[in-house]
């Protein structure tokens, strides 16, 4: 097997990119929970996403003026794409948040944060069995410890509240950021800040306008501002982070290591909260850590084809980007255009980034 080291560091790169997203988003949980004390659940998940839109337009100026050189070229998206981007903000960025706030509304925040692991067993189950990404027996015990680990955390919950009650709507909540994960794989190739910019516009939004129409009743000015800081940082810039570990990683896998959020989320909200777990916490931290590390010490390596492909996306010229520019070209990378990608045949260990979406 012949080993390429420039794959190798774009994996590492994307498992970082996808455990820092992890520490922005579980550490954001318990914050949220503190935040629900005087904001209705829709009008917080407008406040979260409305802030990270807002921060990282703020952002996408003030890099554009700094680094001219980064702003992307001027390719537009296909009828696909557009149509995958919009799901994803209508799961992800609408509903996601506005189930996440009323799970929190009726269950503690360490509870919540470890039970948000689910989002990574349906982003996984979703890549594998819709949008048929490569799942091998490591990857498939890994998700069962996970839903272990979740059902068994669950299951007090669902004798205190009646049927569900919090854990329900977490779960609801995963489904739905599961089903956004897997479209916006779809469209990873592109910068990853404009996605979660224009994915906290939209989804704030109209988040806004259903609190808006609901009649909430509008915090104080500090609560605003601490959504919206709240937002930049576990929903924007996590985000931006996740859009790069999916070009990496795939969904399954980005998912996976995500679902180490969870575990910042507990931390955080013991902290905050001075909750102690009983032994079923740790029991299904237990299985939950356990399924993590399988997914962690996954090794896929086999002789594939990359077919003809062109696409649009921050690279340097490695192994898989041997190729002319009809532009004058300063040596300048990472850089960014539209390329093409001949016909190759190799072997070397990989996930399935933008580069290695084949069939098995």
């Amino acid at each position: 097997m012949e080993w390429h080291s420039d794959i190798d560091t774009d994996m590492r790169r994307g498992v970082l990119y996808a455990l820092l997203a992890a520490v922005l988003f579980g550490a954001s949980t318990p914050f949220a929970k503190l935040l629900l004390t005087d904001t209705p659940p829709v009008l917080l998940a407008g406040l979260l996403y409305g802030g990270s839109g807002m921060g990282l337009g703020i952002w996408l100026g003030v890099r554009g003026r700094l680094q001219p050189h980064r702003r992307p070229p001027s390719v537009p998206w296909r009828r696909s794409e557009i149509l995958c981007f919009g799901g994803a903000v209508a799961a992800g960025g609408v509903l996601g948040p506005a189930m996440l706030m009323a799970g929190l509304q009726r269950m503690p925040a360490s509870t919540a944060a470890l039970l948000l692991n689910m989002e990574g067993v349906f982003s996984a189950l979703l890549a594998w069995l819709v949008f048929r990404e490569n799942i091998d027996r490591r990857i498939l015990i890994g998700i069962l410890a996970i839903i272990a680990g979740g059902v068994l955390l669950a299951w007090p919950q669902r004798v205190a509240l009646g049927g569900g009650g919090g854990a329900a709507w977490v779960a609801v909540a995963c489904a739905c950021w599961a089903m956004d994960n897997n479209l916006t794989r779809k469209v990873s190739a592109a910068d990853p800040v404009v996605i979660a910019a224009l994915k906290g516009l939209i989804a704030g939004a109209v988040d806004l306008g259903i609190a808006a129409a609901l009649g909430a009743h509008w915090p104080a000015g500090p609560r605003i501002l601490a959504a919206a800081l709240v937002g930049l940082a576990g929903y924007g810039v996590s985000l931006a982070l996740f859009v790069l570990a999916l070009r990496h990683l795939g969904a399954a896998r980005t998912g996976a290591y995500f679902s180490t959020a969870p575990f910042i989320g507990v931390a955080a909200s013991l902290l905050l909260f001075r909750q102690m777990p009983g032994m079923i916490f740790w029991i299904a931290a237990l299985l939950m850590g356990a399924g993590v590390g399988l997914h962690l010490t996954e090794n896929h390596a086999h002789p594939h084809i990359h077919s003809r492909m062109r696409h649009v996306h921050t690279h340097v010229h490695d192994q898989h980007h041997q190729h002319e520019h009809d532009f004058e070209w300063v040596g300048r990378e990472p850089h960014r255009h539209e390329h093409f990608h001949l016909p190759l045949t190799h072997s070397h260990v990989h996930y399935p980034d933008i580069h290695h979406r084949h069939e098995h």
